[in-house]
């Protein structure tokens, strides 16, 4: 063979070793593919989602599907072009997911953390909607604090200036709203007694920021327990469809109407929907699912409106009051409230 061809036939292969090369080194991308979903009302590794002890529950001809984003963290070339001229899925700087000071095994962590806390806030409001308060109990009177001599341990804070306290966050926004000084009208019950007390706020420790000397606590009395079991998930943006099925598992009536309704939002104590990641891959994940609604936070709706997926409709949702009227509105056959057009 002569020496040119030779040449050729080296250079090609070193190309091609050096292309190959290029293709096989991890990129500074994650990419997010649509997630598994999982129906709230029903089984997941054969135990059941949500689990209720020491009261009946319901059973459900249709279900209430949460979504999740699957992330593939090692990205290669190949995998980053794929996904760039995919319409399921989405290349971002791996620093979005797992930040610089921050190893893939804290996020993990720290996602399963935010999980744990969107359940216990679902089971919160959800138990309030079904009849059950949130009470703010004065665990501890400090002593020499403004409420020294006119509350007491265990009281139960119900209003402030006649606003009522539905949460111990609420009692400290009350009591931030006026400056230190400030005489407020505190009720209470004590022993299943009312009572009011007229307590003057006292500046903390940086001078400005007003207190009543008391440490709260939330309680929430209820004659049933309520768990989760749910494997390999993270994040808080299941909260809203935990909240939704606590609700259907505790009452008689089907609130699916034995539709697949899917949805996605973190929860707050208040029953406020909060936005999520990812609502491009839920949505696509959640047609996969059969599911014939997806409720959609408020704050994602122009996102969700340029992802809209064919055949999904989609309802705008801001509480999860919203999230119910929507679910009874699609199931009696009408048309929830629609994200605005982007």
């Amino acid at each position: 063979m002569r020496r040119r061809g030779v040449t050729v036939i080296l250079g090609a292969l070193i190309t091609a070793l050096l292309a190959v090369g290029v293709m096989a080194t991890p990129l500074p991308y994650v990419v997010l593919k649509p997630g598994p979903t999982v129906n709230t009302l029903g089984t997941d590794n054969g135990k059941e989602v949500i689990q209720v002890t020491n009261a009946a529950t319901s059973t459900s001809a249709g279900q209430l599907r949460m979504t999740t984003v699957g992330v593939q963290p090692d990205v290669e070339l190949i995998w980053a072009i794929r996904g760039w001229f995919s319409k399921e899925q989405a290349v971002v700087p791996r620093e979005l997911i797992y930040p610089p000071d921050r190893s893939e095994k804290q996020v993990e962590q720290d996602n399963k953390e935010e999980f744990q806390s969107s359940q216990s806030t679902a089971e919160t409001v959800a138990l309030r909607e079904l009849g059950y308060p949130v009470q703010t109990y004065v665990k501890k009177v400090t002593a020499g604090g403004a409420s020294e001599g006119k509350l007491r341990d265990g009281d139960v804070v119900t209003t402030v200036d006649g606003t009522a306290v539905t949460s111990p966050a609420k009692l400290t926004e009350l009591i931030r709203a006026k400056p230190a000084g400030a005489t407020l009208a505190v009720a209470y019950t004590r022993d299943g007694k009312p009572g009011t007390a007229s307590i003057t706020t006292k500046a903390d420790k940086d001078g400005k920021t007003p207190r009543i000397g008391v440490e709260i606590e939330k309680r929430q009395p209820h004659p049933f327990k309520v768990a989760i079991a749910l494997d390999e998930v993270g994040g808080p943006s299941a909260g809203l469809m935990f909240t939704l099925g606590i609700i259907d598992k505790l009452t008689p009536a089907d609130l699916t109407g034995g539709k697949i309704i899917a949805g996605t939002g973190t929860i707050d104590d208040d029953g406020n929907v909060g936005p999520i990641g990812g609502i491009p891959q839920k949505l696509v994940g959640a047609k996969e699912a059969g599911a014939q609604l997806f409720l959609v936070p408020a704050d994602n709706c122009a996102e969700a409106m340029r992802n809209s997926v064919p055949g999904l409709p989609m309802a705008r949702v801001a509480t999860v009051d919203d999230a119910l009227t929507a679910v009874k509105t699609f199931t009696s056959g009408g048309t929830p409230a629609p994200c605005p057009a982007a």
